[in-house]
C-alpha cells in the first residue's frame, strides 16, 4: 500500500499518471496488468521517501550538535 499521493507535489507524477491511467480499464486492474506501473511508483516513492529520511537524519544530528554545545557553554 502506497501512501498517499495527493501531497506529493511533483514527485513521482508521472509513475502516478501511469498507474491512473492504468487503472481506467477494470480488466487491466483486476488481472494485474497495472502491477509494472505499480511497482514503479512503489520503487520511485521508496527512494524519495528514503531520501527525505536521510536529509531529516542529518538535520537532526546538526540540531543535537547545536543543542549539546548550547548545553556545555550553559552549564559552564
Amino acid at each position: 500500500m502506497h501512501p498517499q499521493l495527493s501531497d506529493k507535489k511533483d514527485v513521482c507524477r508521472e509513475f502516478m499518471q501511469a498507474l491512473e491511467a492504468c487503472h481506467i480499464s477494470t480488466w487491466a486492474r483486476l488481472t494485474g496488468g497495472c502491477n509494472k506501473d505499480k511497482d514503479a511508483l512503489n520503487t520511485c516513492l521508496r527512494s524519495e521517501r528514503v531520501a527525505r529520511t536521510t536529509r531529516n537524519r542529518e538535520s537532526a544530528k546538526e540540531s543535537r550538535v547545536k543543542a549539546d554545545e548550547a548545553l556545555k557553554k550553559f552549564l559552564s
